[in-house]
C-alpha cells in the first residue's frame, strides 16, 4: 500500500510581495520535497493558500484606504502568477477566505469547546482612543519583556521567538499610527493551553532525535522552560472568520488560530474539488500518513505548540460536528523542518528598505531553475545564509552550466549528430562503464535517504557529486577521440553516458524541473516527467476564488536508475541553461535599496 504524504507550507500572508527569502524558508523546499516523494510513489497532497484574515492584511488596508478583500485579492493573484512561474506544484492554494474553511475553522473551535479546552474570560487589550477600536496584538508594537528588543509584536517576539503576552509589551505604540493605547477590558474565548501542556509535551518528546535541533529549542525547551497559559483565540474585528457563538458579532476567531486550521480546510477543499468528498481521510484520518510543515524560523510555535494544541483538543469531536460522523484523532504533525533565514549581501532582508530580491522581479529577468537551484544549494536549513549575486553567478556559471547543463548538452549533441538521432547500441559494457552505472544506482539510496530526512542541500550536493563523477567517465573515456578509431567503443561509451544523464535527470529533476523536463523530451520520452500546474476558478457563497492545482503526470515510480534502450529516438538538443555575464553582479548590486 502506497505510503500517504501531507506536504503542507506555510500560508503567505496577502500583504506584500514574496521575496527570495520567503522562497527559500518554505515555498521551495516543500516543492521539491513533494516532487520527490511523486517520483518515489508515494501518494502525496501538497496544499497551502493566502493568509486573507492576518492582521497585516487589515494593516495594509487601513493604510490604502480600501477594505482588507481587496488587499487580499490583489496579493493572491501575485501568489498564483509567481508560484505558476517558479514551479510550485500545489495539488491546491487557496485562500482562507472561502466558504469552506470557514466552516471548518468553527468546527475545530467548537470541538475545543465541547472537550473543554476553551474557555471565556474577560480580560484587558489594548484600545486605541484615537482609531476607536480594540487593536490586535500584531496591530500594537513594543519592546520585549524577555530580551528587550524594541520592535517585538504583539503575539511574538521575532528576535527571541518567543510567544508574547501583548498587555506585557513595553512602551506599546499602535502599529496604525504609533500612538500609545491604553488597556481596557474585553471578553473573549481563551485555548486552555496549560491543561493541553502534558499532552503536548508528551507528543514533542516523541519527536526528539528525529526533529530539527532549532525546532525543538522553540517548542519543547520554551515550555519546559516556562510553562504555557491560556491564549486568546477570538479578537474584536470584523474582517475574518465570525465566533460561531451566538450574541458575539463583531468577535472574529483569531487569526494565529485559524490560519493553521487552513492546512486540514485545504485538504477537505481538495477533495471535494477532485469529486471525491472523503479522499482527505487518507492523510488526516490515517495514523501510517505522514504530515511535513515547511515553514520559517518565525513560525515554529505556532505549528510545533499550538497546532498540535489544536489538533489535541479538537480529538473525535471535529469529526462528529464537522460530518456528523464518528471520526479517530486528527493526524499530527510528523515532521517540521523549520528553516532559518535567507539574507542579503550581508544585511537582514527588508521589505520597507526594498532591500530584497523579489520573486517575480527575479523571473522577469532570470529563468526559474537557476533560482531554484541557488536558493536549494545556499538553503538555511541549520543557520541562516546570506544571498550574493556574486555567489549566485558562480554557481549558475560553474556549477549549474559546466558541471550539469555542458554534460548533457555535449553527450547529447554527439550522440544526434554521430548516431542519427538514435541511442546507439552498446558492445560488451567494460569495467569503467560498469562502475559509472553503479555508482550513479548507489545515489538513488544515497539522495532519498537525505529527501526523507528534509536535508535538501545535502541532497544537492550528493546529485552534484555524481554529476561530477559522470563528467570524469566521459572525460577518461574521450568518446570524441574514440569515434576516429574504433565507433563500435564510442558507441558503448555514449550508450553508458546517455544512461547516467537520463539518471541524473530524475535526480536532479525535483530542483531543476524545467530543465528536466526539457533533457526528458530530448532524450525521446513522450510522457513528461511530472504533471500541470493549472489555475481554476471556484465559487461559494463568499463569492468567486481563484485557486492554484495540480494535475498528476507520469511521475509516480520514477525514482530509479535509467533503463533507456538503445535504438530510442533523440531530439535535437539545446543547452538547458544560460550562462551569465559578470556584468550582471553590478547591475543586481544597484537595485538593492533602490524605490521599486
Amino acid at each position: 500500500m502506497s505510503e500517504n504524504i501531507l506536504v503542507a507550507v506555510a500560508w503567505p500572508y496577502a500583504n506584500s510581495l514574496i521575496h527570495v527569502g520567503n522562497l527559500t524558508g518554505s515555498y521551495l523546499p516543500a516543492d521539491i520535497f513533494a516532487r520527490y516523494q511523486r517520483l518515489a510513489g508515494k501518494q502525496v497532497i501538497m496544499v497551502s493558500g493566502s493568509d486573507s484574515h492576518g492582521t497585516p492584511v487589515a494593516v495594509r488596508a487601513d493604510a490604502e484606504g480600501v477594505s482588507p478583500l481587496e488587499v487580499y485579492q490583489r496579493y493572491h493573484e501575485g501568489f498564483l502568477d509567481l508560484f505558476m512561474q517558479l514551479g510550485l506544484t500545489y495539488d491546491l492554494f487557496t485562500s482562507t477566505h472561502t466558504q469552506n474553511h470557514f466552516k471548518v475553522s468553527q468546527a475545530i473551535f467548537l470541538a475545543l469547546l465541547n472537550n473543554g479546552y476553551l474557555y471565556r474570560e474577560s480580560q484587558k487589550q489594548w484600545y486605541s482612543p484615537q482609531q476607536k477600536r480594540f487593536l490586535p496584538d500584531r496591530f500594537v508594537e513594543g519592546t520585549c519583556y524577555i530580551c528587550n528588543y524594541p520592535d517585538a509584536r504583539g503575539d511574538q517576539c521575532d528576535n527571541c521567538g518567543s510567544l508574547l503576552d501583548a498587555t506585557q509589551l513595553i512602551n506599546p505604540r499602535s502599529k496604525i499610527d504609533g500612538s500609545p493605547p491604553e488597556l481596557r477590558e474585553t471578553e473573549h474565548f481563551y485555548l486552555d493551553l496549560s491543561k493541553l501542556q502534558p499532552q503536548i509535551v508528551d507528543f514533542l518528546r516523541q519527536r526528539e532525535g528525529h526533529w530539527r535541533a532549532n525546532v525543538l529549542r522553540q517548542s519543547l525547551g520554551q515550555i519546559l522552560a516556562s510553562n504555557l497559559h491560556g491564549r486568546a483565540i477570538t479578537r474584536d474585528l470584523d474582517w475574518g472568520i465570525p465566533a460561531p457563538i451566538e450574541n458575539w458579532s463583531g468577535k472574529c476567531l483569531y487569526v494565529w488560530f485559524e490560519a493553521v486550521i487552513g492546512y486540514l480546510s485545504a485538504a477537505i477543499e481538495w477533495a471535494q474539488i477532485n469529486g471525491n468528498p472523503s479522499a482527505w481521510y487518507d492523510w488526516w484520518y490515517n495514523p501510517e500518513a505522514r504530515s511535513y510543515y515547511f515553514i520559517g524560523k518565525d513560525n515554529i510555535p505556532f505549528h510545533a505548540i499550538i497546532w498540535p494544541a489544536q489538533l489535541i483538543g479538537a480529538g473525535e469531536w471535529f469529526g462528529k460536528i464537522f460530518e456528523k460522523r464518528e471520526a479517530a484523532q486528527l493526524t499530527l504533525p510528523y515532521d517540521v523542518p523549520a528553516n532559518e533565514f535567507m539574507n542579503l549581501e550581508g544585511d537582514k532582508i527588508s521589505g520597507s528598505r526594498n532591500w530584497a530580491i523579489w520573486g517575480i522581479d527575479f523571473l522577469s529577468r532570470y529563468d526559474p531553475d537557476p533560482l531554484r537551484f541557488y536558493l536549494t544549494a545556499n538553503m538555511p536549513e541549520a543557520k541562516d545564509t546570506d544571498w550574493d549575486w556574486e555567489d549566485f553567478l558562480r554557481r549558475n556559471n560553474d556549477e549549474l552550466v559546466a558541471t550539469w547543463g555542458n554534460l548533457a548538452n555535449r553527450v547529447l549533441s554527439f550522440a544526434y549528430r554521430q548516431w542519427e538521432g538514435l541511442v546507439p547500441e552498446p558492445g560488451q559494457l567494460r569495467p569503467a562503464d560498469q562502475e559509472i552505472l553503479s555508482t550513479i544506482e548507489n545515489g538513488f539510496g544515497i539522495v532519498a535517504e537525505h529527501f526523507e530526512r528534509v536535508r535538501l542541500r545535502a541532497a544537492l550536493n550528493e546529485v552534484m557529486r555524481l554529476a561530477t563523477e559522470a563528467n570524469r567517465y566521459i572525460d577518461q573515456a574521450a568518446p570524441w577521440f574514440e569515434i576516429k578509431t574504433d565507433k563500435d567503443a564510442a558507441a558503448t561509451t555514449i550508450y553508458t553516458a546517455l544512461r547516467v544523464i537520463d539518471s541524473l535527470k530524475v535526480l536532479f529533476s525535483p530542483f531543476v524541473p524545467f530543465s528536466s523536463e526539457r533533457l526528458h523530451t530530448y532524450l525521446g520520452y513522450s510522457k513528461p516527467l511530472f504533471g500541470e500546474q493549472f489555475l481554476d476558478t471556484i465559487q461559494d457563497s463568499l463569492g468567486e476564488h481563484k485557486v492554484l492545482r495540480y494535475r498528476a503526470g507520469e511521475a509516480s515510480g520514477r525514482w530509479q536508475p535509467s533503463q533507456l534502450p538503445a535504438g530510442q529516438r533523440l531530439l535535437q538538443p539545446a543547452p538547458l541553461f544560460k550562462k551569465l555575464d559578470e556584468s550582471i553582479i553590478e547591475q543586481e548590486r544597484a537595485r538593492l535599496g533602490q524605490p521599486g
